[in-house]
């Protein structure tokens, strides 16, 4: 399994989210998640689509509208965002519980190279399967504030809700779209 650009990506918006949301800021605009992790707007738009058909996230529209977890704990399993941008997590599709293909081998059952490769993917499941992104997000902004620092995105945000002020919610309207 390797992890695309498209892939890291997305995990690295999630987390902000995530971050975001703990901090009191479940909606976060586009160009402030765009400009926190360095990702052109157009591409991180495609990944951020993808993420929201696939039930990660919601999202508002309007001046005043951005993305939000779909989940209002961020309790996604890391090994379930992964499996859903990157697919399977075996090395080798002999495998793979969900993309299982025979290898050239002549007995699987024998085959050295291939209990290796079922023992990393079974790694690989424990460690992603028992980590849920707010966990992520936790270690992540631990790390942050361990070396005096604070995450860019919540820095952006200290700036995006003093632009905006403090709006009053129209009646009816909901505080937030979780």
């Amino acid at each position: 399994m390797k992890l695309s650009k498209r892939g890291e990506y997305a995990l690295r918006v999630l987390v902000d989210l995530a971050m975001a949301r703990s901090s009191g800021e479940p909606l976060v605009p586009l160009a402030v998640l765009a400009q926190a992790q360095s990702i052109p707007s157009t591409f991180l738009e495609q990944i951020l689509l993808s993420l929201r058909q696939g039930g990660y996230l919601v999202s508002t529209r309007g001046k005043h509208g951005g993305y939000t977890l779909a989940r209002s704990e961020a309790g996604f399993p890391m090994g379930s965002i992964i499996r859903f941008l990157e697919g399977s997590l075996a090395p080798v599709s002999c495998v793979s519980e969900s993309a299982y293909q025979r290898c050239s081998c002549p007995d699987e059952k024998k085959c050295g190279v291939r209990q290796l490769m079922l023992e990393a993917r079974e790694a690989l499941c424990r460690v992603f399967d028992g980590m849920t992104l707010e966990e992520l997000a936790e270690k992540t902004l631990s790390g942050w504030t361990a070396s005096g620092g604070t995450p860019p995105i919540l820095e952006l945000l200290k700036g995006t809700s003093a632009a905006r002020g403090n709006r009053r919610r129209r009646e009816g309207e909901p505080e937030y779209l979780i």
